[in-house]
């Protein structure tokens, strides 16, 4: 069998071999052909087509570290997949050995410590539905289905964020399968050197396993949802964000977006497929008074349509599942965002205006609070400046239209870029960004991060993200 060594060299794996490993693992071992490989293979984002030779389909830690040993034995490149949710497609490489830990999605309540353990396979619908029983929350992201490993390893935000700051911030530890196929603890008490660069600084120091997250009492109830306006009215609905968003408590967290109004049973199908603008809030504190908080959303001008409404927490983290399917063409820019002026604002509707496919979307989301009063070296997540993130998700169907839909997000991002702090959000980089985008993202924790990965893969063993190469 060809496969690929971590230098991009051509190596033959023997049938012993192959078996060897076949024995060696609980999880199934899938080839070009077998039922599953397709599955596992393929990523979230559809414009990533990439081909591993094996597939391993690991059931829990010992499958981990057999893979790993397995792989520097034979000097073969490996990729890793959690959830496979990356815009990049991080998760797999061609002709490598990836590691599929899709399958391990246990999570774990500890209501007396208020901690959670989650499996590396989890979806942050998995984690969601297991502490939201307890009237708990973790500081996840804001689609469910996107998986727990890749968010926190690249830092992580999501409508808890400007309350407890990044999800990276909120880990109490983590278990990490070094390059040389040991299970280490990495915490604030142990390999905290390590701890302190997996929390944003990218999974390529081991592979995470099992991630410990702090709870929070939010729910199980909240006010969230969306109210939309004509386009006409952006102007003063941006003006309206902006406004809400600089005086906002901190259970309140306020996204804006423009989009082609989607087929969706709750706006006037004479608007399906018009240019609007929306509002969305979480309000995570009492219902009560998240209904007064968000009364002036609800009261402004003559939305077109109106969910905001009072749900349970876990529903509303799965709200916009239905806007980011697996098997669409993505591609994403981003910047963060220092604060909102009427300049950023009429740029956003001038490029709203020319959106080319009704699935994509300019957001703006508020993330000020918790993670501002943190030191800037805290963890490699960093950008403590950070009070909104601007995200340009394009979004379309067949691979004829990607010229034009990538075309439309570079125009926006080169528009609007001129307003960012400087930063970017890692786990937002596409495929084609470069070591400028990573230094964006990462700033002065590059050193550091460096120096963590001499001491915990000084061959550069994990290689297939966003790699920061040993110092």
């Amino acid at each position: 069998m060809k496969m690929k060594t971590g230098e991009g060299r051509e190596v033959e794996l023997t049938q012993d071999k192959l078996e060897r490993l076949r024995m060696q693992l609980r999880g199934p071992v899938c080839l070009p052909g077998d039922a599953g490989y397709e599955e596992s293979r393929t990523v979230w984002n559809a414009m990533i087509d990439k081909r591993p030779s094996i597939v391993a389909r690991c059931l829990g830690t010992a499958d981990v570290t057999s893979c790993v040993q397995f792989a520097r034995e034979n000097d073969l490149l490996l990729c890793i997949k959690g959830g496979g949710h990356n815009i990049a497609g991080l998760a797999t490489a061609d002709g490598a050995l990836m590691l599929d830990m899709s399958l391990m999605r246990g999570v774990w309540v500890d209501t007396q410590r208020k901690i959670a353990h989650a499996q590396a396979g989890c979806l942050l619908g998995d984690v969601d539905r297991e502490t939201q029983m307890h009237g708990l929350a973790a500081v996840l992201g804001f689609v469910s289905l996107t998986g727990v490993a890749g968010l926190t390893l690249g830092g992580g935000f999501g409508y808890l964020t400007r309350r407890w700051g990044w999800t990276a911030d909120n880990v109490v530890g983590m278990d990490v399968v070094t390059a040389d196929a040991r299970l280490v603890r990495a915490s604030i008490d142990g390999n905290a050197d390590l701890f302190w660069g997996l929390r944003g600084g990218g999974g390529n120091f081991g592979v995470v396993t099992g991630i410990d997250y702090n709870l929070y009492p939010v729910g199980p109830e909240i006010v969230g949802g969306l109210v939309a306006w004509p386009a006409a009215d952006a102007p003063k609905v941006l003006e309206l964000y902006r406004t809400l968003a600089e005086n906002a408590p901190p259970e309140l967290t306020l996204v804006a977006m423009m989009r082609l109004a989607p087929p969706a049973p709750w706006l006037p199908k004479d608007w399906h497929g018009k240019l609007i603008v929306g509002l969305l809030a979480c309000y995570s504190g009492k219902p009560e008074e998240g209904e007064k908080i968000v009364a002036p959303i609800k009261s402004f001008g003559n939305p077109i349509g109106d969910m905001l409404v009072r749900r349970p927490y876990a529903q509303m983290q799965s709200l916009l599942d239905a806007t980011q399917p697996k098997g669409r063409r993505y591609y994403w820019k981003s910047e963060y965002l220092s604060h909102i002026e009427p300049k950023l604002c009429a740029s956003i509707i001038t490029q709203a205006n020319k959106i080319k496919s009704p699935h994509s979307v300019i957001v703006l989301f508020q993330i000020d609070g918790a993670l501002n009063r943190l030191d800037q070296d805290y963890s490699p997540a960093g950008n403590r400046d950070a009070r909104y993130v601007l995200n340009i998700p394009g979004s379309w169907e067949k691979a004829e239209e990607d010229k034009a839909n990538i075309e439309w997000v570079r125009e926006t991002w080169n528009d609007i870029k001129t307003f960012s702090t400087g930063g970017t959000y890692i786990n937002f980089l596409t495929e084609d960004e470069g070591t400028e985008r990573t230094g964006a993202a990462l700033g002065k924790a590059l050193q550091r991060l460096a120096e963590v990965k001499k001491r915990w893969d000084p061959e550069n063993m994990f290689r297939t993200n966003r790699n920061i190469k040993p110092a």
